[in-house]
């Protein structure tokens, strides 16, 4: 059974649906991501997973539970850290773990006794700041701390909603092997994020959400090789090149010129029958550059799709 199931999940503001319809289940020991812009809903499709909102219709279930009538034992599996989190600037480090290990005095499942904070403290490397401020921690040392926070009840399963927003890219990679350590742990992660190489380097499956619907279900490279733009090719020819002859190759998308430099979407398959066709006659391709698509790409071509389709209805 999956660990959360979410199934025809509405919720209403003013009389906009701000999440319409959406559904989705996730496995133990996945790291399971909900990609939307801002304002798409999935901090709002999480906050119902988490029991902080209730469904106008729908069910959701955690581990078999109602995070709503069963919020007392859900605290027990769900660890949380919110897209806004905050702490008193003059609490150290300590005296945070400190407060959030007391809540969970009882053990916190399978009647198995809590560690304790202190290995936790020192997994994410926040033992030498221990006796630090709140404010006066880098931004990698607060997102460390508020993992830990969410870590520290011992749950199975662990929602991260904007984790990395605001941080540095070395702060950024930093906190992302953290959390690969948190699903390699046992721990099923739930990441709410609208960074999308956060995304393709994390998540084994993904949702997107788009205007408050489910628009894909899919790993990052099933729903990368589903774009338009799946390989493009970019170069300028040393002469002329029949623009008929590229338009005929194999798996081609679109060809496009922007001065002497073409510019091919296409395939694998199609990036041989270029350097094929430039080479039969004897043509040199001068700055060459081969990119597969990302999930970025993906993204895009997913919610134009979204957005074209809502015009047209």
């Amino acid at each position: 059974m999956p660990i959360i199931e979410v199934t025809d999940l509405r919720k209403v503001y003013g009389g906009r649906p701000v999440v319409d319809g959406v559904g989705f289940a996730v496995e133990e020991g996945e790291i399971f991501g909900i990609l939307g812009t801002n304002g798409a809903g999935k901090t709002t499709t999480v906050e119902c997973i988490e029991g902080l909102r209730v469904p106008d219709s729908g069910t959701v279930r955690v581990d078999g539970l109602d995070p709503i009538a069963d919020r007392e034992r859900i605290t027990r599996i769900l660890g949380v850290q919110l897209q806004e989190s905050r702490l008193q600037n003059k609490i150290t480090v300590r005296e945070a773990l400190e407060l959030h290990s007391a809540i969970y005095a009882a053990p916190p499942r399978n009647g198995r006794k809590a560690a304790g904070w202190e290995p936790l403290a020192e997994r994410l490397g926040l033992t030498g700041k221990l006796s630090t401020q709140f404010a006066d921690l880098s931004g990698g040392q607060k997102q460390r701390l508020f993992i830990a926070l969410a870590l520290i009840g011992d749950p199975r399963i662990v929602v991260l909603d904007e984790l990395t927003t605001g941080l540095d890219p070395r702060a950024r990679r930093d906190t992302w092997r953290l959390i690969e350590d948190v699903r390699d742990a046992g721990v099923t992660v739930l990441l709410v994020t609208h960074l999308m190489e956060e995304a393709q380097r994390l998540c084994d499956r993904v949702a997107v959400i788009d205007s408050g619907r489910l628009v894909a279900l899919d790993t990052p490279d099933g729903l990368i090789s589903g774009t338009a733009r799946n390989t493009e090719i970019a170069f300028t020819p040393s002469r002329p090149v029949d623009e008929a002859e590229l338009a005929a190759l194999p798996e081609i998308g679109t060809v496009r010129r922007q001065g002497d430099r073409i510019t091919i979407h296409g395939s694998d398959t199609t990036v041989n029958a270029v350097i094929t066709l430039l080479a039969r006659h004897r043509i040199t391709a001068h700055r060459l550059r081969v990119t597969d698509a990302t999930l970025d790409d993906a993204f895009l071509n997913l919610t134009d799709k979204s957005a074209t389709e809502k015009r047209g209805s």
